[in-house]
């Protein structure tokens, strides 16, 4: 198979680094940018070997950066669920504002194949059952049953607890933060570039991703990178609400692993996957397999919550798996284990850039 040219956006990134050594090892020629913004790398941050600084949200630099490029793997983002509303315009700059800069450039140059990083947050709540079966929109969690310890999704017509179902990729898209609001938002930027240029696009919708590298505990960092830290510290990992949230917990090298595939498989169209292990874990498992493995304290689960929290999202990998031939290959009970040891990379202090 002869290597296609790969314009890598956020390729200095956690996952985006992951991406290019992938790319890169699968025998792609890999042309790897990064804005570097301080939020994520910290203030005055030199580019990485062989990554060049380039913002999404600069046209004619992008359109140079496409001379001969086969397709986008767009990974540069502003991520974590946001701080407060005054986060907004960074997403909306930076995710949305850069995604669409990025798809006209793609137009100029005539570069028709996109692989974008989407995210499980575009399906808000998750997919639920009632107790007869059948799909149900959960009721909102209200503010008086979280403060007593209740936790669960009800059915807004009967009040009765609500069973969580595996979540597909036809899901209707409710986001629930700002960064699901920018996710959404690039998804379907994408949708509409490819109907009107005939380009492809595959949306990787990434669900809960760790591994070696991952950014030290910040606001905008995942659960795990927090307990991890908590551990590091010397502190109990502290667990929200009662600790039976539901997720699906994928490595990074799996992540890097489906980009690569879909990249490989040069789908037509839209099509749109879950990047995921297909093993459902709750939280409370993930603090106390990183506990028990890095032989710190035991987790302590606070009943705390914060407003707009997810009580259960778990993905379907079944798409994934007979469209991409994509399977996730490491177990997280295994692979949370390990990365208790995992080297993690050191989080620049600020937030979200402000626009």
């Amino acid at each position: 198979m002869t290597g296609n040219r790969v314009l890598l956006t956020g390729a200095a990134g956690f996952i985006g680094g992951h991406v290019r050594t992938a790319l890169t090892e699968a025998g792609h020629d890999v042309v790897a940018v990064d804005a570097l913004l301080p939020s994520a790398h910290g203030a005055g941050p030199e580019p990485p070997e062989g990554v060049q600084r380039a913002d999404v949200r600069d046209l004619p630099a992008l359109t140079e950066l496409l001379r001969g490029v086969d397709v986008v793997c767009h990974q540069a983002a502003v991520v974590g669920a946001g701080v407060d509303v005054s986060d907004a315009p960074a997403y909306a700059s930076h995710n949305d504002l850069g995604t669409a800069t990025l798809l006209a450039a793609m137009h100029e140059s005539g570069c028709r194949r996109l692989i974008l990083a989407s995210s499980m947050v575009v399906y808000g709540a998750g997919r639920y059952r009632n107790g007869p079966g059948e799909f149900v929109e959960p009721a909102p969690r209200r503010a008086e049953d979280l403060e007593a310890g209740i936790f669960d999704e009800t059915d807004p017509g009967t009040g009765e607890p609500l069973e969580w179902a595996l979540v597909e990729e036809n899901s209707p898209l409710r986001p629930r933060s700002l960064y699901a609001a920018a996710k959404v938002a690039q998804e379907h930027y994408a949708l509409a570039w490819a109907l009107a240029t005939g380009g492809s696009v595959t949306a990787l919708r990434y669900h809960n991703v760790y591994g070696d590298r991952m950014p030290r505990n910040t606001p905008y960092s995942g659960v795990a990178a927090m307990f991890r830290s908590a551990l590091e510290n010397g502190e109990p990992p502290r667990v929200f609400e009662d600790g039976r949230q539901t997720r699906d917990f994928v490595h990074v090298h799996d992540v890097a692993a489906a980009n690569v595939v879909a990249i490989e498989a040069a789908l037509p169209g839209f099509s749109a996957f879950n990047v995921c292990s297909g093993q459902p874990i709750t939280i409370g498992e993930v603090a106390a397999t990183l506990a028990r493995s890095y032989g710190g304290p035991e987790p302590v689960v606070t009943g705390e919550y914060r407003p707009g929290d997810v009580r259960h999202i778990v993905a379907d990998p079944r798409l994934a798996r007979e469209r991409l031939g994509f399977r996730a290959q490491i177990v997280p009970a295994e692979g949370i284990a390990a990365f208790a040891h995992a080297p993690l990379r050191d989080a620049a202090p600020a937030g979200p850039p402000r626009v």
